[in-house]
């Protein structure tokens, strides 16, 4: 067993960040900061200690889209990316994709959504300057408003499409409607080369991973970790290189699971899934990279091997660019 000197330098590893949802990564501090310069009283969607306050995923979501509608302003979105990079440069992540969602940017039209990508990629400029951290964008269309609004989403990143806007995702509600459902907007952002990731396998079974890798055909599924309950998925994830997005200590906080100790993802990653490591939604989990990366070497006995392995997913997994890639590599090996 290791001991906690053995853990702690296991959780001061570099870390590389595939799957946080940007709003859901907002400090509470920092929304209860902005709601008071707005004069929006949020009161009810925080706990005494000042941590935000729901039953269970549902209420999530709908405490997760209050704490967002103070979020409305270009400049607004650049004081938030400051404030989560800060917070993932301080666990040591050095590279992080976030989800961002067209429809909390602009309310998914093209001209506004720009000047928020404008306002959000010039602080996380400075961030790569002053903290060494390089953040990525993932447009994110929210499954429970529906496939039309998911189109809108999709023409947003359509247009936007870049070296810093580098992918489509999908997240939301999983218990509403099918992946199916959304093919059209992720068709539209292949087309303009955008990579592709769905949330799937969390809530649902493993058909919903199999839907989201034959109907949308993305390359990565966001937590995906009910995979494990057929085989035969986890086969086909192996088959076609599909990377997830672990993100445990929300599956476990959330009740997909109950302990740690019941997560799949040892297992998934014993029979060779590429599986990453992930927070999700950190100030809404009461987590964050460092604890991730504790509880994992703590619950499973995972070394320095298995954690660079890990990394190693993440970096190969990234949407990203090769020179980007390259570059985190040289960090990782300067590390």
């Amino acid at each position: 067993m290791m001991d906690q000197d053995q853990i702690a330098a296991l959780a001061d590893l570099p870390k590389l960040e595939l799957h946080l949802h940007f709003e859901g990564a907002a400090p509470p501090a920092f929304i209860r900061g902005l709601a008071q310069e707005k004069n929006v009283d949020l009161s009810g969607i925080f706990r005494k200690d000042g941590s935000y306050d729901y039953r269970d995923f549902v209420h999530f979501l709908s405490v997760y889209e209050a704490a967002t509608s103070v979020l409305q302003s270009p400049q607004d979105f650049a004081r938030l990316t400051t404030a989560v990079l800060e917070e993932c440069a301080q666990n040591g992540v050095i590279y992080a994709e976030t989800f961002l969602s067209p429809d909390f940017c602009g309310g998914s039209d093209v001209s506004a959504w720009k000047e928020y990508l404008h306002a959000i990629r010039e602080a996380a400029d400075a961030a790569q300057r002053d903290m060494g951290i390089t953040l990525r964008g993932i447009a994110t269309p929210i499954r429970h408003f529906g496939p039309e609004k998911a189109r809108a989403a999709a023409l947003c990143a359509a247009e936007t499409a870049d070296d810093w806007l580098v992918g489509l995702g999908m997240g939301g509600d999983e218990n509403q409607g099918q992946q199916r459902d959304f093919a059209y907007a992720f068709d539209m952002a292949r087309e303009a080369g955008l990579r592709l990731t769905s949330h799937a396998g969390e809530w649902r079974g493993p058909q919903e991973v199999r839907d989201a890798v034959e109907d949308l055909r993305v390359e990565r599924i966001g937590h995906g970790v009910r995979a494990v309950e057929d085989l035969a998925v986890v086969d086909m994830l192996i088959e076609r290189g599909i990377t997830l997005e672990v993100c445990p200590g929300s599956n476990v906080f959330l009740g997909v699971y109950d302990r740690l100790d019941q997560h799949p993802i040892e297992k998934l990653r014993d029979r060779g899934v590429k599986v990453t490591v992930s927070t999700d939604d950190p100030p809404f989990f009461h987590t964050t990279m460092r604890r991730e990366y504790s509880a994992l070497a703590q619950t499973f006995g995972w070394d320095r091997e298995v954690f660079d392995q890990i990394t190693k997913n993440a970096l190969e997994g990234a949407f990203c660019d090769t020179d980007t890639k390259t570059r985190l590599a040289k960090q990782l090996e300067t590390a």
